[in-house]
């Protein structure tokens, strides 16, 4: 081979990684989440309350970040106790502003039954949406990776179960201790399934609309294991991007 033609050939063979770096790097920066079509154009302002001080408001912070959740307002109220006291703060918490939409996001646990149906049905008749997992949150944040059925694991074995999948990214997460949602735990929640060519998200939307569906004709505490945390997530992805 001549040396002009050699030196061609290695200009091309540069320029060609170099499109190719820009390539890959383009589809880290775009979500590959397929978003829903926006329904309205007015801003749309959320109050969520949390039960949980640290995981929820975490979740939530994060997703309205990722997503640039600018026509939304999202105000976690973390450390708000149990069922029912829940309820009663996100009372307190809308009647200090107008909210459009006000969430409250809280779990079965140990707490008895009637107490954990009372609090959904004291939500519904204060005009609040009901964002509940049962047994916790964390079982949401499995069906980002798996089509988990519940059966017989505890809550308590929800933590091991999560960071079975965050092992090999190199993440932890303290489930018995800070229960935090880092930038880097939840980029991997956000992030894609290559097995079924979606994203975690995706699945764990369409795993919890499902497994919901099984329990449609039981009570909330009954309901074990599920969560209607898509919802709200659902709710909040209406509002991206949209200008408010």
């Amino acid at each position: 081979m001549k040396m002009k033609d050699k030196k061609a050939e290695q200009i091309a063979q540069k320029q060609a990684h170099k499109a190719r770096l820009q390539e890959a790097k383009t589809r880290r920066a775009a979500p590959d989440f397929q978003l829903p079509e926006p329904t309205r154009e007015e801003r749309q302002r959320f109050l969520i309350v949390c039960e949980g001080l640290n995981t929820e408001p975490d979740y939530f912070h994060q997703l309205r970040q990722y997503f640039r959740l600018t026509a939304a307002e999202i105000v976690p109220v973390g450390g708000a106790g149990e069922t029912i006291r829940v309820v009663e703060r996100a009372q307190t918490e809308s009647a200090k502003s107008r909210f459009d939409q006000v969430w409250v996001v809280f779990d079965k646990d140990d707490f008895p039954a009637d107490n954990f149906d009372n609090a959904v049905e004291m939500a519904k008749a204060s005009g609040f949406f009901s964002a509940y997992s049962n047994q916790s949150f964390e079982y949401w944040l499995i069906l980002h990776f798996e089509n988990h059925q519940g059966g017989a694991m505890h809550r308590d074995q929800y933590g091991d179960k999560i960071n079975d999948y965050l092992t090999p990214f190199k993440l932890r997460y303290d489930a018995a201790g800070s229960k935090r949602i880092s930038s880097d735990f939840f980029s991997v929640l956000m992030g894609s399934d290559e097995k079924y060519d979606k994203s975690r998200l995706q699945l764990a939307i369409e795993r919890a609309e499902r497994i919901q569906g099984f329990h449609q004709e039981n009570t909330p505490s009954a309901a074990e294991s599920s969560t209607t945390v898509f919802r709200l997530v659902q709710a909040l992805l209406k509002f991206v991007q949209v200008s408010g």
